[in-house]
């Protein structure tokens, strides 16, 4: 064979005729009956669930069949909201009861002691100040008797719910764990080093106030040397470790042991981003009290998380049983580490973790990633260096040649990377603009047509044109199909030095990516399979398969994590474009170095045109009813409500504005899909149009999402007053006195109210914050007005007194210099035994979910 060129061929590389397109087809079925029979399999794998039965055979054991049936009971109490008798008594004793049933069945080994803690205080939280005034905690400590050991390890859950939600999932389900692993350890009368103190939390939803009363103020909490933290962002599923340390690697070791592995660094890192809009007593721990630990929690199903649907039905009795037998495994490790005496000394920096499939864990730390990552970059390039020059001996294309070549494949793969995640944007752009996003929230099949068809077509319509025009070319289709594999490893070498670089120890996703294609090369390269472009092939194939696995298993779990978050995301940003950023990004991965194969095909541009269709199909399926994203009951769309009742008062005391109205807070993109029912209410306004005339718009605003939340909030004014259950808040100037000058002043005040309100301050004429009885974070970081206090009690329910010291030295203080806003939310009644309110809710599709009370909001200026 020859070409008129000065070019010619080595006599030892096959020139391989394409194979015919009707392979094609079995080619993507290879990969999709993997995906079904494995991956699919293994992301939801649970083990058995033992039940009382099972007891006597397994006496050391987690019994998942005990811990359903303490959820039950747990959950018939209802919503456990801070405040209400549901939490602060009934809750209280059932765990007391729940404890005394440990303590009679406990070993002689073991003492157990109980303090049920009772706190006030305040931090910052994000933008607010957060306030609690007589919360509660049911603190349990575990030891051997007489056991001198000040080394304590903690375990935190919390048994308070959100308005109106039972709390099976969010966070029963963990509390009713910790129960049963008590029992256990308790029962089995084994070794225990250090005293385990059980946390049972009653304020975590408020947010995290249960945890910052303990840490900053129990008896036992400058004991805790590590932490088990246990929460929810779903019902069931197997619960992930998605947080570790920080720079404690040491714990990892005891992690990698557990039964059911379920943890990796890249959830880690998009949590402490901000990707994942949500956070946990870990961070509290952390922040206030130095205390390192795992922080655990369910993912799965997060469409009933927060919502009335968290209940007992919707909680499979396996995941009792996957995170029982971690927990307890996890409890009995390092209740008797070595690490727990001095765990100062073990502090070592950052980890990078990730399970394959559940079957196992692989850990090390940071250091010795940028190690492999450097080296593996190293071996890589050299690799690919390698290959080329056999290109140039084999093909006899002169050295320069392949180098062009190689260049021009590296463009062309950047171009096709940018294109495939171009097209998916433009289809979420276009999805948003027809007012058809979150098609998937429901219909999760979706995805494939919408967004990884695009992604698949981009990635390989130039390569495919390009190697169609380039048919003539001295160097074969074998090798030309090799370098495009070889410009995407290079590319993702760029993308891993990059975030190696950055300290995203996440870089190791894309290290295995480059490694297991190093791999293939250079098993070809050995074998000398490069030569002969199928056996190349079929060598590349094997090498993708296991990567492909833990890529899709990795893209599966964040999908199935993200997408019921997008439906509490709030409305400003288009949760499409978070969903084909995320699988392009897995794209990459999965099937960067598969795509190329397709080229071995006959028809290859068909082949290719017809991921194209399928996004066309699939548009046209997802703006049809067919892609209607809500279902009652199993994925909702949320709204937040108040009725309520608003008086915005002069400097003279007239009043400016009393009105009564719902303020609507639609939690998703989707905000004009109930318009219509929303309109038949009422002449609908966004809050935001008075937001530039009063202070926080004028409105009950529930806490800081609410504030950021107010461009796409709305405001619907109605004739009838809230059904407000008792008296109004009362806010008391007690005292206005002056201090070390004239031109500084102390007002005292007094409020009384509801178990949950705002305090709204803005400062007038001048006027300049100089202190006050709050958490002064504030204060000191001279914050511009006006400023946030979320309040809430729990047993106490008296007077809250609080001072403003305030500074004037341009006016006087015969002119207003304060102006307060009180916002009273009555979270704990049942929503449907109040009428008016459940009239409106009523007026809403019975696909959506309302999370709704009653609440007022009064101004005043001092």
């Amino acid at each position: 064979m020859s070409f008129n060129s000065k070019y010619h061929i080595d006599v030892d590389f096959e020139v391989p005729k394409k194979l015919q397109w009707y392979y094609a087809p079995v080619f993507f079925a290879f990969w999709l009956c993997l995906y079904l029979s494995l991956v699919n399999t293994q992301i939801n794998s649970m083990p058995k669930a033992l039940m009382r039965s099972d007891e006597a055979s397994h006496p050391n054991s987690f019994i998942a069949q005990r811990a359903e049936d303490t959820l039950i009971e747990l959950t018939r109490i209802g919503p456990r909201v801070v405040g209400s008798a549901a939490n602060e008594v009934a809750t209280v004793d059932f765990l007391r009861a729940e404890v005394a049933k440990v303590e009679a069945e406990m070993s002689d080994r073991y003492e157990i002691e109980i303090d049920v803690q009772q706190a006030s205080g305040a931090y910052m939280h994000w933008e607010m100040v957060n306030m609690y005034q007589g919360i509660q905690n049911v603190v349990v400590k575990l030891s051997e008797r007489n056991s001198s050991n000040e080394n304590f390890l903690l375990m935190n859950s919390h048994y308070d719910s959100v308005p109106g939600s039972p709390g099976a999932g969010d966070d029963g389900s963990m509390v009713v764990s910790m129960l049963e692993v008590m029992r256990v350890i308790a029962k089995a009368g084994e070794p225990l080093a250090h005293p385990i103190v059980f946390l049972f939390n009653g304020a975590e939803e408020n947010p995290l106030q249960g945890s910052h009363a303990f840490i900053t103020q129990h008896k036992w909490a400058k004991n805790c040397k590590a932490l088990i933290n246990l929460d929810s962002a779903g019902s069931g599923g197997r619960e992930i470790l998605f947080q570790s340390g920080p720079n404690h690697p040491w714990l990892m070791n005891y992690y990698r042991n557990v039964p059911h592995p379920f943890a990796n660094t890249l959830g880690e890192e998009m949590f402490q981003a901000g990707i994942i809009p949500s956070d946990t007593d870990f961070r509290i721990f952390r922040d206030y009290g130095g205390v390192p630990g795992l922080d655990m929690a369910y993912i799965f199903n997060g469409f009933v998380y927060h919502t009335k649907y968290d209940r007992i039905n919707a909680f499979p009795r396996a995941s009792f049983q996957h995170t029982g037998d971690n927990v307890l495994s996890l409890a009995r490790a390092l209740a008797n580490a070595p690490e727990m005496d001095d765990t100062a000394a073990h502090a070592e920096g950052h980890n990078i973790f990730y399970d394959f499939l559940g079957w196992f864990m692989i850990f090390y730390t940071e250091t010795t990633s940028i190690i492999v990552n450097v080296v593996v970059s190293l071996l890589a390039l050299l690799a690919i260096g390698i290959s080329l020059y056999f290109m140039s001996v084999r093909s006899g294309c002169s050295w320069k040649g392949v180098l062009l070549r190689y260049a021009i494949t590296i463009g062309m793969q950047l171009a096709s990377l940018a294109l495939a995640v171009g097209l998916a944007l433009l289809v979420a752009v276009f999805m948003d603009g027809v007012n058809r996003s979150m098609t998937w929230f429901t219909s999760t099949w979706t995805i494939f047509g919408l967004y990884l068809a695009p992604i698949i077509f981009g990635m390989s319509i130039l390569p495919a044109l390009y190697l169609e025009k380039t048919k003539r070319d001295p160097l074969g289709l074998g090798f030309r199909i090799q370098l495009f594999m070889h410009s995407h490893c290079f590319w993702l070498i760029v993308i891993m030095v990059t975030l190696t670089g950055l300290s995203i120890r996440s870089a190791y996703l894309i290290m295995l990516c480059v490694l297991f294609d190093i791999v293939a090369l250079i098993v070809n390269l050995v074998t000398k399979w490069h030569r002969k472009a199928y056996l190349f092939a079929i060598a590349v194939t094997v090498c993708q398969i296991l990567p492909f696995v833990y890529f899709t298993y990795l893209c599966t779990a964040a999908l199935l994590t993200l997408m019921p978050m997008q439906g509490r995301s709030g409305s400003s940003s288009n949760p499409d474009m978070v969903i084909a950023a995320l699988v392009w990004l897995f794209s990459l991965m999965f099937a960067g170095f598969i795509v190329p194969l397709i080229m071995f095909f006959r028809k290859t541009r068909t082949i290719v045109l017809c991921f194209l269709g399928i996004t066309i199909l699939f548009i046209v399926i997802a703006v049809t009813n067919a892609g209607f994203p809500y279902k009652e009951k199993t994925s909702a769309q949320r709204y937040s409500l108040i009725h309520a009742h608003r008086r915005l008062h002069n400097a003279d005391g007239t009043t400016r504005m009393d009105e009564s109205g719902l303020y609507i807070y639609p939690q998703d993109r989707r905000i004009e899909i109930a318009r219509d029912e929303i309109d038949s209410i009422g002449e609908v306004q966004r809050v935001s149009d008075t937001c530039d005339e009063e202070m926080f718009c004028g409105l009950p605003l529930y806490n800081h999402r609410w504030n950021k939340a107010r461009k796409y909030s709305l405001w619907v004014p109605v004739p009838e007053l809230p059904e407000i259950p008792a008296e109004y808040p009362s806010l008391i100037l007690q005292d206005s006195s002056e201090l070390e000058s004239a031109t500084r002043r102390r007002f005292t005040f007094s409020l009384s109210g509801p178990d949950h309100m705002g305090i709204f301050v803005n400062m007038k004429n001048d006027a300049k914050l100089v202190d006050w009885s709050f958490n002064d974070t504030l204060v000191r970081e001279k914050a511009e007005p006006p400023y946030m206090v979320y309040f809430s009690y729990g047993l106490d329910n008296s007077s809250l007194e609080f001072t403003i010291d305030v500074e004037k030295t341009t006016s006087t203080f015969d002119t207003p210099t304060l102006e307060i806003g009180i916002g009273g939310h009555w979270v704990n009644q049942d929503i449907t035994a109040i009428g008016r309110l459940s009239k409106y809710i009523d007026r809403f599709p019975s696909y959506a979910y309302i999370q709704g009370w009653v609440g007022t909001y009064e101004t005043w200026y001092f």
